[in-house]
């Protein structure tokens, strides 16, 4: 025997040999410790992309509750700056009595005298 049929004989051999290898490999499929594996991997995957769902929506209610919120308080200062205080001011300067402005904007008789002694309007 020659070393050129020796080599056709191992060349053979070894063919058949990755062939058998081959067959087993794709009648056994993939073994069940990986196919445990991923689908433990694919249901983790699915809880993660469930509670990311819950949290987009939850964080798209806050948004929209602070938007509201945010055009409230945006609105806010034109109601705040009438107090009571600012409208006995007012009063005063028209030239209204303490007892009109304590009992037109609910303070009292003495903060009412206080607020038409400092801004009433000179009258010369």
């Amino acid at each position: 025997m020659t070393w050129h049929e020796v080599l056709i004989v191992v060349i053979a051999v070894l063919a058949v040999y990755v062939a058998e290898l081959v067959l087993v490999m794709r009648w056994s499929g993939r073994p069940r410790w990986l196919r445990r594996k991923q689908e433990a991997l694919a249901h983790a995957e699915r809880r993660a992309a469930d509670e990311l769902t819950r949290e987009v929506a939850d964080l798209r209610k806050q948004v929209t509750r602070l938007q509201g919120e945010v055009e409230r308080l945006k609105s806010a200062p034109a109601a705040a700056s009438v107090s009571p205080y600012n409208l006995a001011i007012q009063m005063a300067r028209q030239g209204a009595s303490a007892n009109d402005v304590a009992s037109g904007c609910g303070i009292s008789r003495g903060e009412a005298e206080l607020i038409v002694a400092l801004y009433r309007k000179l009258r010369i």
